[in-house]
């Protein structure tokens, strides 16, 4: 049965569309039999998107033990070439069903179209495409070694496939961050059961019938729907079948799922949270600074990992920064996906929204000064039920204050001064977390300076999110274990055999 015979595509777009989700198992679409399922609501209006089905542990064994039986079936008997051929096939169909993936990736997030159509779809598909390259032209050391007896020996590295891997995908850039785990680690050769979001159920199920569509054999992508503890989430991490797990999510889930990744020394690759911050020196090109920080700071309403909630700017330009940045997030336009001009939807749901509204009270109770914001906007009243919340900003707390310690994971930023060089690089590096920082400045000597001195897995100058797919992403100290990308990607998704030969 196709995902579209479980979900009807309604006229009208994104406000009346009707979706309900499915398990995708062994090539099959299927509503399990736990009997269990939930509503899946808009952020944008708290409407009924559908039903979803609650997987629980027999749905997580019969996927597991498909993705196992997969990879001793024609999946692991398939060629280097005949496998990346068929990723190729799959990022074409992701594609052509551009339109598709668009609606339900919005119905679920409520970002807006430009944001989704720019970012999450096209790097959906790009993903398949990039680790596809780059397991055709990866290769392994080799090495030659004298011998007692003066003959030698050869040694080379084979890389193989981990095996079963486990993807915990987040909410937040459902398809983009499911597919860049799902691209490299089918690229490796190995087989998936991926537990989506539950706010997010979509585009990982409509990547099910792109997988049946291209001739991906049964079992090698499996989707299993369901909550974390107690849940589907809980019983994947805990499956003895299961040889690697890879999660992106807030660092409390990482502690427990690495908990259960003991349970038979399973390896783990994550990226967690992070408070990141934003240095903007006095000899920045303060147009720049302004729309890169407008984006880093209010892009997908704030819920980005790499997102800006920190932003430190020397003292001579702060006034002029701190006016230019509320004029900018007072023009940010709400409003539904499709509608010409909006920039900024609402917050992924409204258990969330009680969560980044506490913290908006909180920083008013620490003595913030409240420069924008702070609430929740006037919205007309079709949406009035929605995740809305006020792009804010903040001056005037302590460094010790919650929200400038804690991560928030919503449209807001704390702006505070600086005097130094050195100060900046203190202040940006008092955190637990370790994940991404932004410098703006026109000195180049400053610019390598600085980025060589914070603790964190990818460091932008003069920009913000801008990846090139190749390089090593990731986070330190609570932010993460584990780089992905280009090559860094297949430390993780194989295993490395020294071959040695005696001559």
């Amino acid at each position: 049965m196709s995902v579209q015979a479980l979900h009807p595509r309604a006229p009208g777009g994104v406000a009346n569309a009707r979706r309900d989700a499915a398990h995708f198992i062994n090539g099959e679409f299927t509503q399990g039999t736990s009997g269990k399922n939930w509503i899946n609501r808009s952020p944008l209006d708290n409407s009924v998107i559908g039903k979803v089905p609650e997987g629980g542990k027999a749905e997580i064994d019969v996927a597991v033990r498909a993705a196992h039986a997969a990879l001793e079936g024609p999946w692991g008997k398939l060629s280097v070439a005949e496998r990346t051929d068929l990723l190729g096939a799959v990022a074409d169909e992701i594609n052509a069903r551009f339109d598709d993936f668009l609606e339900a990736e919005c119905l679920d997030t409520g970002k807006p179209y430009g944001l989704a159509s720019h970012i999450d779809i096209p790097r959906g598909a790009a993903n398949f495409k990039m680790f596809a390259d780059t397991i055709k032209t990866i290769s392994t050391e080799a090495f030659t070694m004298p011998t007692p007896d003066g003959r030698g020996a050869l040694n080379y590295a084979l890389r193989r496939p981990k095996g079963v891997i486990a993807v915990i995908s987040p909410w937040n850039l459902p398809l983009l961050l499911m597919t860049w785990k799902v691209g490299p680690a089918l690229a490796c050769g190995n087989t998936v059961v991926v537990k989506p979001s539950e706010e997010t159920p979509l585009t990982a199920t409509l990547l099910g019938e792109v997988m049946n569509k291209v001739g991906v054999p049964k079992g090698v992508y499996n989707v299993v729907h369901g909550l974390g503890p107690d849940s589907a989430g809980e019983y994947l991490t805990q499956h003895p079948l299961v040889n690697g797990i890879t999660f992106t999510g807030e660092t409390r889930t990482g502690e427990a799922i690495m908990k259960q990744a003991a349970l038979g020394i399973r390896q783990v690759s994550f990226e967690l949270g992070g408070k990141n911050p934003a240095l903007v020196f006095a000899d920045c090109d303060l147009d720049k600074a302004i729309e890169g920080t407008l984006r880093s700071v209010f892009a997908n309403c704030g819920q980005v990992c790499l997102g800006t909630e920190r932003v430190y700017v020397e003292r001579p330009i702060f006034d002029a920064f701190v006016a230019r940045l509320k004029a900018g997030a007072e023009a940010l336009k709400l409003g539904r996906p499709e509608e010409p001009g909006v920039n900024l939807g609402p917050l992924i749901s409204l258990e969330h929204r009680d969560k980044v509204l506490s913290y908006y009270r909180k920083a008013v109770d620490e003595g913030a000064t409240v420069v924008t914001g702070g609430g929740v906007p006037q919205m007309p009243a079709d949406l009035a039920n929605g995740a809305w919340v006020q792009p804010t900003i903040w001056t005037g707390l302590a460094d010790d204050a919650a929200c400038v310690q804690e991560e928030i994971f919503g449209p807001c930023c704390h702006i505070r001064p600086f005097d130094s060089e050195d100060e900046a690089v203190t202040l940006a590096n008092a955190t637990p977390y370790g994940l991404a920082a932004s410098v703006w400045t026109e000195n180049l000597s400053r610019a390598h300076r600085v980025a060589a001195k914070l603790d964190v897995g990818i460091a932008w100058v003069n920009s913000w999110f801008l990846r090139d797919l190749r390089t090593a992403f990731g986070g330190s100290k609570a932010s993460g274990i584990g780089r992905e990308g280009g090559v860094h990607s297949l430390e993780f998704y194989t295993e490395i055999t020294n071959v040695c030969i005696k001559l």
